[in-house]
């Protein structure tokens, strides 16, 4: 055995003389050095079991490029699943009170299936999530006109990133230590929009059961951005029933008033005495079984009442990370946590799944089976000075943060 010490300890024992350095070195001796350069067993076991791993598969293909799906899991055993088509968050796997796991997100099956997806089931929205009206706006007096809608409730307007937005393209992915990163670059042009944009989307998971995703991107000119993650929520677990009685809070005493076909009208409205008041938890049958002209706007299956389809505005925002609002299943116990360095959460509560669309395991997605929970900036905000700015300038970096966090409740 080989000992190493410093050059100043050495020299000390030197200068003690031998008899003093010989009991030093029969105390050295005596020392579990079966340990010395080593983990224990247990210490070693412990490592393992706080590790988070992820593993990689290819999923399926588009176009002769491979479609990667990765999976995380974490000591407590929590599962997430992503994509690289359209970044889609494509599972995410919970305990309830009783520690059984299931799924508790929308979604599908396939590969395919997510590459046919017609309603945002997961998916990585982009370049701008939500509404801008008739797809126009000025940029240093210059007007831009992006692709709109032909059809249905949203004729006429841009929606989440046009006809191929973000969620109908191919990521490039890797796995950097304990996170997978996701590239996409939007060309100048594309579906209007002005600028090269270098879009990237990291995703990761902890063991306290904190599921993040941030968004960055860089721009070669003036061009708005708005990033979002659209996962349709339901903590029943493996879709077992709709969402009506899960119970929603949000930190926000106001929201973006809206006016026909969903376009804000820029003015900020307060929730007090309204369904749209979630500073403390109400059950979402409670506020969605109210008469409201904004609620009504919303349409969908329900016509008599409406829905949500609305942001709120957060009564903190600083763009730091914070906590923000909270989803929770009193049947199953769980929670959902939301942080998020976004101004508002923009709130869809399903009002057009009619049952056409058939999810995992065959499910159909049926009225009000899932929940949106969209972080994000406000609709439309490139014509409304008034509203945050969601334009990204050259030699800027754009970046946002969402925290997922689950829980239990008794």
């Amino acid at each position: 055995m080989i000992l190493f010490l410093p050059n100043d300890v050495l020299s000390y024992l030197y200068k003690m003389g031998r008899g003093f350095r010989f009991s030093v070195f029969l105390l050295i001796m005596s020392l579990p050095w079966s340990a010395y350069g080593q983990t224990s067993s247990s210490a070693q076991s412990k490592i393992k079991a706080t590790q988070v791993t992820i593993t990689e598969e290819i999923w399926g293909q588009y176009k002769g490029h491979e479609i990667q799906r990765f999976t995380f899991k974490n000591a407590k055993g929590m599962q997430v699943s992503v994509t690289n088509w359209g970044a889609y968050v494509t599972s995410i796997l919970v305990p309830n009170k009783n520690a059984k796991f299931e799924d508790v997100i929308l979604g599908y099956d396939t590969a395919k299936e997510y590459v046919d997806d017609c309603c945002f089931n997961g998916a990585t929205v982009g370049r701008f999530a939500n509404r801008i009206a008739n797809g126009r706006f000025d940029i240093d007096e210059e007007t831009i006109q992006l692709s709109v809608k032909s059809t249905g409730g949203n004729k006429g307007n841009h929606l989440h990133g046009g006809e191929k937005g973000f969620n109908k393209k191919l990521w490039r992915a890797q796995q950097v230590g304990n996170q997978v990163e996701m590239f996409y670059l939007s060309q100048d042009g594309e579906e209007g929009y002005p600028g090269n944009l270098s879009a990237k989307v990291v995703f990761s998971l902890d063991n306290n059961n904190g599921f993040k995703i941030s968004y960055s991107a860089t721009s070669d000119k003036i061009t708005p951005v708005n990033l979002i993650s659209h996962i349709y929520f339901n903590l029943t677990g493996n879709q077992k029933r709709d969402v009506e009685q899960h119970q929603l809070r949000i930190a926000a005493n106001s929201i973006v008033e809206v006016k026909e076909g969903l376009l804000p009208t820029g003015q900020l409205v307060s929730v007090a005495d309204t369904p749209f008041d979630l500073s403390s938890a109400r059950t979402l049958y409670q506020s969605l079984t109210t008469a409201n002209a904004q609620l009504k706007l919303a349409g969908g299956v329900d016509k008599t009442y409406g829905g949500f389809d609305h942001t709120w505005v957060f009564s903190r925002y600083d763009g730091k990370l914070r906590h923000q609002a909270q989803l929770h299943d009193p049947d199953s116990g769980r929670t959902l946590d939301v942080l998020t360095t976004q101004p508002g959460l923009h709130v869809y509560t399903g009002n057009f799944m009619n049952g056409s669309a058939k999810g995992k395991q065959g499910r159909l997605m049926k009225f009000r089976h899932g929940v949106a929970l969209e972080t994000q900036h406000f609709a439309d905000s490139v014509n409304h000075p008034n509203f945050p700015s969601t334009l990204l300038h050259p030699g800027q970096t754009y970046e946002e943060s969402t925290l997922y966090q689950f829980g239990v409740k008794e």
